[in-house]
């Protein structure tokens, strides 16, 4: 596991956390450099999709290496986290443990699918062959590579970037991240004194995501942006442009 810090030296802290089956640096790639302008970042790679040759464990596990490191490297207290997709719930995580304390935690477009242990299970074995066969030039290769330009809007360009960074992975970090990540719950109401929780919201995603937000979290700030998923991290300016205004209103925020 890995943990990259650069940055504005007297900016506020600012934890990236990217999602499922990727590493920072493609999933923040787009937009790692105008951050570091504001704010100093603290860039993480989980075991797994840092390069080395850890095997990805679990989510509590690898909640339980991120939390030691803000207790080592920064006395326990970040400014704010952000949270992509899966990177949302180990930002959620970490604010109902109260093991470390943030101001402001942002996720962004997350699911916060939950699920027991053989539904979990089953889902992980549909999923993996598309995310395994990424790399490859054969048919879960290409419905993956469709996926990313149809669903998630991506360039073809994007897809290509993407599709490089899913080829890196061992199947078994793949797999335990998807799986632990499904059966990892958060309780209800989650309310921590002087913690904010900010969720960008693509509204394409579907109505449905917006109840989960709120059954999971208390009086969540939830901005709302006409696009599907992460699309202000796939080189669009339409969404990269508000979506970075917006974090910048969070990180400014009293708590």
């Amino acid at each position: 596991m890995t943990f990259q810090e650069f940055g504005k030296e007297e900016g506020k802290t600012l934890m990236l956390l990217p999602g499922t089956c990727c590493n920072w640096e493609t999933n923040f790639g787009t937009v790692v450099n105008e951050l570091a302008e504001k704010y100093r970042l603290i860039c993480v790679n989980y075991d797994g999709f840092d390069g080395g040759e850890e095997v990805f464990p679990d989510m509590i596990t690898v909640t339980e290496k991120i939390e030691k490191y803000i207790l080592k490297m920064h006395d326990g207290r970040i400014d704010g986290a952000l949270g992509s997709s899966l990177g949302g719930s180990f930002v959620g995580q970490l604010i109902q443990r109260e093991n470390i304390h943030m101001d402001h935690g942002i996720m962004g477009s997350c699911d916060f699918d939950q699920s027991g242990k053989f539904a979990a299970k089953l889902q992980t074995k549909l999923m993996y062959p598309l995310l395994a066969g990424a790399a490859k030039n054969n048919k879960n290769g290409k419905r993956m590579r469709k996926l990313l330009v149809s669903f998630f809007e991506m360039s073809d360009e994007t897809a290509e970037k993407f599709m490089e960074c899913f080829a890196g992975f061992r199947p078994e970090s793949i797999l335990n991240e998807y799986y632990t990540d499904l059966i990892t719950c958060l309780k209800d109401d989650i309310h921590v004194k002087h913690t904010k929780v900010h969720i960008i919201y693509a509204l394409k995603m579907g109505k449905k995501y917006e109840k989960r937000y709120r059954k999971y979290f208390h009086d969540p700030d939830i901005r709302g942006f006409a696009m599907q998923h992460e699309a202000w991290l796939f080189g669009d300016k339409k969404w990269e442009v508000p979506v970075m205004k917006a974090i910048d209103e969070f990180m400014e925020m009293e708590v």
